[in-house]
């Protein structure tokens, strides 16, 4: 079996570990990351794909620890879409496992970092010990005000949109809505987690590129970064090295910049 050795370095534990030096208003204030390529990870070993989840969970940690030291503030992670459910029921059945038994023992380390976590997602098929440890989780950590950890888990972007529009259709048919007056911000408002950002930087590694059904709403003007690693060689250095590289973009949110090259 594979050991996990890497080290988790807390959060400005190591003054030797120094975060790029980034303007304030260049760190994305949100940032989302499909964790892919788990399974590709531990098949080009010669090992079950379940070996690279438990790698992946150092993965998130050190992404954790480097998110924080660069100054984000929101890091979402897809860690269960709701398709996918069509795994092998053995492989599902370590996710599930595997994702309580992760929040189980990392929730008290998160907390002494200050991290609050959060969770979108559907409760169907959840396992009840699965959303008993995101409860926990999430009460424990309520009143943290560093960075906010959203675990999208059994997660959907068009799941959460159909039941938004559920949502907002029954207060309107119940007379508490009017529909001349719905504006994007209102249907905002019935999703998961109204009240957090749109997602500024948008991350998926082991180089596929595509967005798998992930916060379709909250990323209609996210920049997106298609990372060749595989998640479970990622960590705090390739994330800065994206933020990096982000810093230097220009959004325009549909707008136009005038530049006029000069001779």
């Amino acid at each position: 079996m594979l050991e996990m050795k890497r080290e988790i370095i807390p959060p400005f534990a190591n003054p030797d570990i120094i975060p790029p030096e980034l303007r304030e208003k260049s760190v994305p204030a949100h940032v989302a990351i499909i964790m892919d390529g788990n399974g590709r990870w531990a098949n080009s070993r010669g090992l079950p794909r379940t070996e690279g989840h438990k790698v992946g969970e150092l993965a998130l940690l050190d992404t954790v620890a480097g998110a924080i030291e660069a100054g984000v503030k929101y890091l979402s992670v897809y860690a269960f879409s709701t398709e996918n459910w069509r795994r092998s029921p053995a492989e599902v059945r370590f996710l599930m496992g595997y994702s309580r038994d992760v929040l189980r023992a990392r929730c008290d380390q998160l907390n002494e970092w200050n991290v609050r976590v959060r969770w979108s997602g559907r409760r169907p098929r959840l396992w009840k010990s699965v959303i008993a440890e995101l409860e926990r989780a999430q009460e424990l950590t309520s009143q943290n005000t560093g960075l906010t950890l959203v675990m999208n888990l059994n997660y959907g972007g068009r799941a959460e949109i159909t039941d938004a529009a559920q949502r907002l259709a029954m207060d309107v048919a119940q007379g508490n809505l009017n529909p001349e007056r719905i504006r994007e911000s209102t249907f905002g408002r019935y999703l998961y987690l109204p009240d957090v950002p749109d997602v500024d930087l948008l991350i998926r590694t082991s180089g596929e590129q595509r967005l798998s059904n992930y916060l379709l709403w909250q990323c209609a003007y996210a920049e997106m970064y298609f990372a060749t690693l595989a998640w479970p060689d990622f960590g705090r250095f390739p994330l800065w090295e994206i933020l990096t590289e982000y810093s230097g973009r220009q959004r325009r949110f549909g707008g136009a910049r005038e530049e006029i090259e000069k001779s």
